[in-house]
Order: structure tokens, then C-alpha cells, then sequence
């Protein structure tokens, strides 16, 4: 055999015991699994003494931003060192096929904060214009090797209607909505494994519920499911997960909640009755499961935060409405008194809204301060310190929200349909830590230090049940035959070394990862191995 891992403990994704084997590795799939004691042991060509090392599938990050990072960076140390196998892009609605060359510079413009990409950013070439093109991207990425991990793709919603209807806040017209499901089928046929929304961004949360239940019965027919980033993870959030609940049993598709948290002040300790709300779903008969980072600040754009009306039109309508003397005091009294529909319905508090990143490095002073600290310090009030942001920074800063409840957090990682994703933004300069972080915070943190989950199960959550959303039926388990994808760490020492004031630090206890059978990570260091492909949705 090409490899051989001895003496290994092998946490097989399942959920069940560990158990000590010799696992060996040909032409890139598990060709043998031995356990102890239980047979001849496997020769190969190059032996790995794996003694206090444990051996998990592949990690698979179901929530990622790295849609650029995959082409710009062949590196991608930020999840190749945590374990991370396959990464799921194409996500809340908004990403960069399919498009045209009008749609594209509005995305570009749109994410920036979350991926880069803005304009003047000439790192990546956008030569696709549909998504079976970005997909070949993927396999043909640095020269034809590849990129460091697998990636499957999700047809963001916000994207197509950006392409058929536009940023109109308005029902679709009847042919609006055929191409809209012209562009949702082709882009499933081409390989994307479901659909993606961003019901708090612009243009997609325009769509109303027959609308998105249209789409979602096309993406039902192909056998994907549907990852809606919901109306409300605030004030309304039980109302926006019951709403998407319904909507996707009316449509007969697979539900997959993104980055599925209960924030705000109004949310603590609420998460019970979510997962009452999904434990009678699933009794009667729902396809559903959810992911979440083990952290409580999320992360978004500033520009996020407006009201609906405010970005009705695109960036540079955006942008006139927050230059008009006029209108601008109507926003501010949206987002600060009235709680805008981009802030979940609760009134914003500039001490939670800390700038993690900026496009003009000549406001590189701001990151790391809340607008609120930010505005102490200049004299003025928050909003006056938020307006200049958006408009001199032209919609481009990044933030996180410290809106978080652990015992939320705990209580949905629990849940038997969890998986885990890290809603990693990787642009910035001062990103979330769950970007570098999240896989072995898990095992670390949750698992070892807390015990909320066994380091079985936690595996399973991280595994198994992510492949198993993606209909992937050689994946996420250490099996014979499966792609050799996979993670070897140490389960007494393996931690996240990010923190919100280091973010880009590296985990430490997982010394090797491969993926499709080659060392991306070796003595924990990363090879110069490109093994990742794309992951298309297979037939059903």
C-alpha cells in the first residue's frame, strides 16, 4: 500500500467507540482497516507511527466563506491546518456564479467584506460566468493542480435574483420567476448540491415565501436541500426557523439552517424552544439538520445592518441614500429606534458592533474598536462615526457582533442533526477567530475540556452527518473504500490557537491531514499538495 497509519486511534465518524487499528491508504481511498489484534497488519511502502494520535475522517466545514480564498491562496493554512477536508461555498444567498457581467460587479461589491474580490482586486481571474464554471475553476486552480481542500457549491438564491429581477423590492413577475428556476435548475444539473439564501441581505430577503417555495421544488427534483440564512436570528427568530420549517416541507426539500444561533438579548436562553420547534418537525417526518459555530459573536459587513429599503438598487444606490441629508436620518432611525430588518429587528448597540476589517487601509485605525469606542474617542456620536465608515469605505467594512449566548451555543451543538461549519471570513484584518478555529475549538474546548459532546461524538457531528447532508456516500467515515480524507490529531493536546485578539493563529495537536490519500499537513507543516477537487451533487 502507498501508506500505512499503525497503531492509530481510529474515531471512525460514526459516533460509536474508538478502537486501535492499522489503517492503510492506496490510490487515494482506505484500502484496509485492522484492528487490534484482529489480523495480519498491512504493509506499505511509506509507514506512519501514529502511538497517541487519534484518526478521524476529514473535517467538512458545511458554512464557508472561502469562495476566493480556494483560488486565491494555495496555502489556505486557515482550514487546511484544523482537519478541514471539504468546505461548503455559495453561501447566504450571495456568491459569484451565476452571474453576468453586470450581477458580477454588484457581487464583487456586495461580499467584499466578506471574500475580497471588490474591484481593483485583480488576485483572481473571473472568467466563469456559471456555476458548472466555477466549479472547473476549482479542479483546474494554480496551473491545473487543484486547490488545498474539496469544495461543493450551493446556488445562492440572492445571486439569481440579482440576475432575473434585479434589486427591485417587488414580487417576480411570472417570467421572472421561470428563469429564475431556469438558473436554479441549471446550476444544480452542473454539480451544486442545494441552495443557499440570505433572507436578512439584499436582494434576496425581497423574495417572499411562494417565491422561495418555487425554487426550493426545483432544487427538491434534484435531490439537494436548502440552506436559508433566515429573516431574523433576533427578535423574530422562532417565527423566521418555523417559517423556513414550513416552507420547506410545503416545497418537499431538505432543510439545512445555516449557522442555526438564538442572539440577542432577546434569545437568551431560548434555544430549547428551537429545538422543540425541530424535534416535532423531524417526529413528523421533516428532513432536517443544522450547523453552528462554537462561538457566541457573529460576523457580517456593516453595510449588513441596513434596513432593506436602504440597499434596494444595489451599492451605489445604497451609497446616494447614505450621502443624502434627507434620507440618512431615516436609516439612522431604522437601525437605531425601530430595529432594522438588517439588524434581526432589534435596535443596533454600536458597543456589540466591533470593525474587524476595512477595505482603505487608510481607515485601518478602526479595526479592532467598536463604533462606539471609536466614536468616544473622536467626539461625535456612533452613527456620525458608522456613516463615514460605509461612505468612505464604500460599503466594504467587516465586523463582528457581540450578540452571543453560551448556553445557546451549548444546547444546539447537542442536537442529533448537528453538524458543524464555520462561517469563516478569512478578509480582514482582524477576522473571527472561528476562521482558523472552529474544528479544533470542537474537539478541544467542547469535547475534551467541557465534555458537552465525547470526542465520539463530536467527530460524528463533524463528519458523518455533514457527508451524509451532501449525499456523499464515501465520505465522512473511516471505512474501506472511502476517500482517504482525513485528520490525525491529538485528543489530549489539540486546541485553536486563535483568539479574538490573535485571530490568524494556527490550532496546535493535529499534526497530519490528508486528503485524497496525500499529506497536506505533515509534521505540522503544510506540503505543497493541491489534492482538492470539487464535490459535485451526484444523481439521484
Amino acid at each position: 500500500m502507498d501508506l500505512v497509519i499503525r497503531d492509530v486511534r481510529v474515531v471512525d465518524g460514526s459516533g460509536g467507540p474508538s478502537y486501535r487499528a492499522d489503517v492503510g491508504i492506496d490510490g487515494g481511498r482506505i484500502a484496509a482497516v485492522v484492528r487490534e489484534g484482529a489480523g495480519r497488519r498491512p504493509s506499505g511502502a511509506r509507514v506512519l507511527d501514529a502511538g497517541g494520535l487519534a484518526l478521524s475522517p476529514g473535517f467538512i466545514d458545511m458554512h464557508a466563506h472561502s469562495d476566493l480564498a480556494l483560488l486565491r491562496d494555495p496555502e489556505h493554512t486557515a482550514k487546511v491546518a484544523q482537519g478541514v477536508t471539504l468546505e461548503v461555498v455559495g453561501q447566504d444567498g450571495i456568491s459569484y456564479a451565476p452571474c453576468d457581467d453586470r450581477t458580477l460587479g454588484e457581487i464583487r461589491r456586495t461580499i467584499a467584506g466578506w471574500n475580497g474580490g471588490g474591484p481593483g482586486d485583480t488576485s483572481v481571474d473571473f472568467d466563469w460566468r456559471t456555476v458548472g464554471g466555477y466549479l472547473d475553476r476549482v479542479d483546474t486552480a494554480f496551473g491545473g493542480q487543484g486547490t488545498a481542500v474539496n469544495a461543493a457549491y450551493l446556488v445562492p438564491q440572492g445571486s439569481v435574483r440579482m440576475l432575473a429581477v434585479g434589486w427591485d423590492d417587488r414580487p417576480a413577475t411570472a417570467p421572472e420567476l421561470d428563469h429564475m428556476r431556469r438558473l436554479v435548475a441549471e446550476g444544480l444539473a452542473q454539480g451544486a448540491v442545494g441552495m443557499s439564501s440570505g433572507l436578512t441581505y439584499t436582494p434576496g430577503m425581497y423574495a417572499d415565501d411562494a417565491e422561495l417555495t418555487a425554487l426550493c421544488r426545483v432544487v427538491a427534483e434534484y435531490g439537494g436541500y436548502y440552506c436559508p440564512h433566515h429573516r431574523s436570528y433576533g427578535a423574530g427568530a422562532l417565527n423566521a426557523y418555523a417559517e423556513m420549517v414550513a416552507l420547506s416541507r410545503d416545497a418537499g426539500c431538505a432543510l439545512h439552517l445555516a449557522h442555526a444561533t438564538m442572539n440577542f438579548p432577546e434569545n437568551e436562553g431560548r434555544a430549547p424552544e428551537l429545538l422543540a420547534l425541530l424535534d416535532r418537525a423531524l417526529t413528523e417526518g421533516a428532513d432536517i439538520s443544522l450547523d453552528t459555530y462554537p462561538y457566541t459573536p457573529g460576523a457580517t459587513t456593516l453595510a449588513a445592518m441596513l434596513p432593506s429599503w436602504a440597499n434596494e438598487g444595489g451599492p451605489d444606490a445604497t451609497l446616494a441614500r447614505l450621502r443624502d441629508p434627507a434620507v440618512a436620518p431615516r436609516i439612522r432611525h431604522d437601525l437605531e429606534v425601530t430595529g432594522s430588518d438588517g439588524c434581526h429587528g432589534v435596535p443596533i448597540d454600536w458597543e456589540s458592533i466591533e470593525i474587524s476589517g476595512v477595505g482603505d487601509p487608510a481607515l485601518a485605525g478602526y479595526v479592532g474598536a467598536t463604533v462606539a469606542a471609536s466614536a468616544r474617542a473622536a467626539g461625535e456620536e456612533p452613527w456620525t462615526t458608522a456613516l463615514r465608515l460605509l461612505t468612505d469605505d464604500r460599503l466594504a467594512p467587516s465586523i463582528l457582533q457581540h450578540v452571543g449566548h453560551e448556553e445557546n451555543v451549548r444546547a444546539i451543538m447537542r442536537h442529533r442533526v448537528h453538524t458543524g461549519g464555520s462561517d469563516g471570513i478569512l478578509r480582514g484584518d482582524k477576522p473571527h477567530p472561528r476562521a482558523y478555529g472552529t474544528f479544533p475549538r470542537y474537539l478541544g474546548e467542547y469535547a475534551r475540556e467541557l465534555g458537552v459532546l465525547s470526542l465520539e461524538e463530536c467527530v460524528a457531528h463533524l463528519t458523518s452527518r455533514p457527508a451524509a447532508r451532501l449525499r456523499l456516500a464515501d465520505r465522512g467515515l473511516v471505512r474501506e473504500g472511502y476517500r482517504a480524507d482525513l485528520a490525525l490529531f491529538d485528543p489530549a493536546t489539540v486546541a485553536a490557537g486563535s483568539t479574538f485578539d490573535a485571530p490568524r493563529t494556527l490550532p496546535v495537536g493535529i499534526p497530519y491531514v490528508l486528503i485524497d490519500g496525500r499529506f497536506a499537513i505533515a509534521d505540522g507543516h503544510r506540503t505543497d499538495a493541491l489534492a482538492g477537487r470539487s464535490v459535485r451533487r451526484t444523481a439521484v
